[in-house]
């Protein structure tokens, strides 16, 4: 993992470290693109699972997929930055790998729904279809496990 040792040295980390505010700035914003990521997400899956009726579910999809895309976006950038200020000790946290592992899994989720069929369904008007509605469904398991894990980083 040494090769992730020359990160701590790029300017926007040595920036992270020296400045008084911008740490807790780029964290703030890192919190602030997992409430859109998750919060895009957790609405939308939830929708797919039959809540909120009221709401049309294409227009739903839509709006949501892309507000969690700009979440996603603005997490990772964020992320990054937050991860080269100390990147080997992240590298060797377990909690963080667990996030990661997590993160790719969610990923893969989405992914595969949104290349099925049933997805092209829902956003035509029709109804969620088993396979959608578990893909809903283990979405909220794994994005909440990579929540959970990323409260853990501090702790490990």
């Amino acid at each position: 993992m040494e090769w992730l040792a020359p990160l701590a040295q790029t300017w926007f980390a040595r920036a992270l470290v020296t400045s008084p505010v911008l740490y807790p700035l780029v964290s703030a914003a890192h919190i602030m693109a997992i409430g859109l990521l998750f919060g895009g997400i957790i609405a939308l899956d939830m929708r797919m699972l039959g809540l909120g009726s009221a709401v049309p579910l294409p227009a739903a999809a839509r709006y949501l997929s892309r507000i969690a895309g700009i979440g996603l976006l603005l997490a990772v950038l964020t992320g990054f930055c937050l991860f080269c200020v100390r990147p080997l000790e992240y590298a060797g946290n377990p909690a963080f790998l667990a996030k990661l592992a997590l993160v790719a899994l969610g990923l893969l989720n989405i992914l595969a729904v949104h290349l099925s069929a049933g997805w092209r369904q829902l956003l035509a008007g029709g109804t969620p279809q088993a396979a959608t509605r578990i893909g809903a469904t283990i979405s909220i398991l794994i994005w909440t496990g990579a929540i959970i894990a990323g409260r853990w980083i501090g702790f490990l």
